[in-house]
């Protein structure tokens, strides 16, 4: 463990200051795990009927009174300075109540960059908005139009007239290597890890392979495209949003505009997906500072072509993998080094070489990422953000040594497969990733593969089968904070301002907190999405489960506390201490006598109270300090490549996943095959193109961007281990990302075990197989 990671825990240790024993490194398991009754059960989504029933409202659906809305102007070159701005004839347009450009915007700092330490800092990119003349990338924000009706707005936005004095600007990808960063650290790691001498161990190697991988970037699509709804009263702000992180967006508007935490609100009850992209961009600042000069509600929801303007995505990559084996296939060199774009003004590295350090042992490492500064939209987080292309590298090189060595490619990750974490030895928390593999293997049928490409056919049709590993970090955030409240009725209800994307927040945690509190699920309500509440994680990282898991856990150990102080002496619990009892049967009991036990309605009746509310903070995520944990996938893909067209049609894919305690298989099961299709769409459509003379990207439709489509979509199949992490809450981690890693590889080798040719550059189209 690095020790930057040591000071960050340390920190956030500091800060957080109370740390329930049973969480210190080496402490006892969550006692849930083994004892669960809800958790594990298919549970129906909660927020599906609202949702089936056009009852849940999202942030572009708020009725406000006067509400006004607007339209944003983009810029067309890629650096320079705004020479000539008209807006006369935009302004006479009828319906229009505002233009707003740099000239009257108001002035304010910088968005607090996103980071690990500061969590209130929410910004992917660092540059001035609508603050000055100066063009900084193609697509910035130039202008914003509002007025009475959305088609107003559009029509004024089209009649203001800009000129520009262009100036060279950093475009191009290969040329930018040139000057590349080395970065000291990719989030929270060391960047340069370098264990032995790995070229010198390369070059000896009995069996090596040396290639070079390349990705290219792509864009967020969400369904539900990026929307705010904004009103001011006086010096008090709401904000209705489409966010991943509510009370984060909070605090950073608040500063921003210089305003009182409590006279900022931030209601986001419900996220039309997200991945990554549903951060603080330019539109939520512009649009806030436009309602307040307008004097209006105001509505602003991007364009699709707007958010591939102004809302970053997943970087291009060009990465470097070699294995060195010996004779029996053990890995004695791994060297993944490469390049991806990151500009200083931004906060999101893609963290492509850190999945690397834990699929496998190898005597010797040289692991090292560098950035390239380009003028464009800083990239962000997108699903599984480096892991999604480093594991297309990585299992694309481990296939291409196992076909080299004539090795089933299952068989060589397993003499490869570590006991401790590869590069700084720590003990693995829980690691069944060759379970995964095995159970996969039959369900899937992997004895049908030929390890001779082109030997299984069907007419035109060449059939491939191919495998990859998946790694992602476990991660459970500091500041999870929950309120509980406990009513005399014997009903219970959650608070956090924690965001639902569909993932099924509310419903996990409600199930959670039924076994935690020994109650019916009917009991228990979860309310969610509104920084009033008290400040929940972010949704991201595959973190926000097992965040708030840690903090309802933490809640229900100070209600058992009051509990039992108010049961007094004439209970039957009286003389019994947190750690004799548990919660449950709709009350409390003595763990060594099960007799002794007084329901929670009891409790407040001869206390007189109507309820009990306790607030509580997740601990320190001390686990991560101690334990090296990672949730695992094992992916398989059969496809099909015409000898005529060179088509890939995938036929199938089956995910085995070792992520610990599976708390609601229904919904589990929807993010791996979410997660999955995804993957899909990395290894076979997607593609962000991007003009490096004009550094426009070209594609900002879904008509020319592509996404899989039903048509696209074979059977998927997913299984788990259901092995439980003794380290974590709840034994679960994070599954959110998971699914897409291993993806592109698997599929990449299933079409090189149908044709015989490798493909190392997504996404794999046809043209790249005739």
């Amino acid at each position: 463990m690095s020790r930057m990671q040591n000071a960050v825990i340390a920190s956030v240790k500091t800060a957080l200051g109370w740390v329930p024993a049973q969480w210190l490194p080496g402490g006892t398991p969550d006692p849930l795990i083994g004892r669960s009754a809800a958790i594990g059960r298919q549970d129906n989504r909660l927020d599906g009927p609202a949702k089936v029933g056009g009852l849940a409202r999202f942030s572009a659906e708020v009725p406000l009174q006067r509400l006004s809305y607007a339209a944003l102007v983009y810029s067309s070159i890629v650096r320079g300075r705004i020479t000539r701005l008209d807006t006369a004839a935009a302004e006479a347009t009828p319906g229009v109540i505002l233009v707003m450009t740099h000239r009257n915007m108001p002035r304010i700092g910088l968005v607090p960059l996103i980071g690990v330490t500061d969590l209130s800092a929410v910004g992917n990119s660092s540059l001035p908005i609508l603050q000055d003349a100066t063009i900084r990338y193609n697509g910035q924000v130039v202008a914003a139009v509002v007025a009475e009706t959305q088609e107003q707005a559009d029509h004024a936005a089209s009649l203001i007239e800009i000129d520009y004095a262009a100036e060279p600007g950093k475009t191009r990808f290969e040329e930018a290597k040139t000057d590349a960063r080395t970065p000291a650290s990719i989030l929270i790691e060391k960047n340069h890890v370098s264990v032995g001498n790995a070229e010198r161990e390369l070059a000896a190697a009995a069996h090596r392979v040396d290639n070079v991988y390349r990705t290219p970037g792509q864009n967020h699509n969400a369904i539900e495209l990026h929307a705010v709804t904004v009103a001011w009263d006086g010096d008090s702000l709401v904000v209705h949003d489409t966010i991943q992180m509510v009370a984060s967006s909070a605090k950073a508007l608040a500063k921003l505009f210089g305003l009182k935490k409590d006279k900022v609100r931030v209601l986001s009850p419900f996220v039309g997906g997200g991945f990554g992209g549903k951060g603080l961009w330019d539109h939520q600042v512009v649009a806030v500072a436009a309602a307040k000069l307008a004097g209006r509600p105001l509505r602003l929801v991007l364009s699709r072509e707007g958010v591939y303007r102004i809302v970053g995505g997943r970087s291009p990559s060009e990465q470097r993998v070699a294995l060195g084996a010996d004779a029996d296939g053990r890995f004695t060199a791994i060297v993944h080094t490469g390049y991806s774009i990151m500009p200083p003004h931004g906060a999101c590295p893609e963290q492509y070489s850190l999945c690397t350090r834990a699929l496998y042992r190898s005597k010797s490492f040289e692991i090292l990422q560098r950035h390239l500064d380009l003028d464009i939209v800083p990239n962000t987080y997108m699903r599984a953000p480096g892991e999604a292309i480093g594991t297309f590298a990585v299992e694309c090189a481990v296939d291409e040594l196992a076909h080299e060595m004539g090795i089933d490619p299952i068989e060589l990750r397993r003499r490869n497969e570590p006991d401790r974490h590869p590069i700084h030895g720590s003990p693995f928390s829980q690691r069944a990733l060759i379970q995964a593999y095995e159970q996969g293997a039959a369900r899937f049928g992997w004895v049908r593969r030929q390890a001779e490409p082109g030997t299984l056919r069907d007419g035109e049709w060449r059939i491939g089968l191919g495998c990859a590993s998946g790694s992602f970090p476990y991660a459970r955030m500091p500041g999870a904070n929950v309120r509980l409240t406990l009513r005399s009725d014997g009903s219970a209800t959650i608070a956090s301002s924690a965001q639902e994307m569909g993932m099924g927040t509310a419903t996990v945690q409600v199930q959670h907190a039924a076994d935690r509190l020994g109650l019916p699920v009917e009991a228990i309500g979860f309310e969610l999405g509104d920084s009033a509440l008290p400040a929940g994680p972010m949704a991201g990282g595959s973190s926000q489960t097992v965040s708030l898991a840690a903090a309802i856990m933490a809640a229900s150990e100070k209600l058992t506390a009051e509990l039992l102080r108010l049961a007094g002496n004439d209970s039957p619990l009286a003389g019994l201490r947190a750690g004799d009892v548990r919660l449950l049967d709709g009350g409390i009991g003595a763990i060594e006598d099960p007799s002794r036990h007084e329901s929670y309605r009891s409790i407040l009746a001869r206390a007189a109270r109507d309820e009990i509310v306790v607030d509580a903070a997740g601990s320190a995520p001390l686990e991560m300090l101690k334990f090296a944990m990672h949730s695992s996938s094992a992916i398989f893909c059969e496809v099909r490549v015409s000898d005529v067209t060179g088509e890939i049609r995938v036929e199938r894919m089956l995910g085995s996943f070792d992520c610990g305690t599976i708390l609601n298989p229904k919904t589990a099961a929807s993010q791996f095959r979410g997660g999955m299709i995804m993957g899909l769409g990395l290894a076979l459509t997607e593609e962000t193109l991007f003009d490096e003379r004009s550094g426009r990207i070209m594609n900002a439709t879904l008509a020319d961007y592509h996404i899989p489509v039903h048509l696209d979509v074979p059977e998927i199949e997913v299984m788990w281990t259901g092995i439980a992490d003794p380290r974590s809450p709840l034994g679960a981690r994070g599954i959110g990302e998971i699914g897409i890693t291993g993806v592109g590889a698997a599929i990449a080798n299933a079409v090189f075990n149908a044709t015989g040719k490798r493909v190392r550059e997504l996404p794999i189209t046809l043209d790249k197989l005739l």
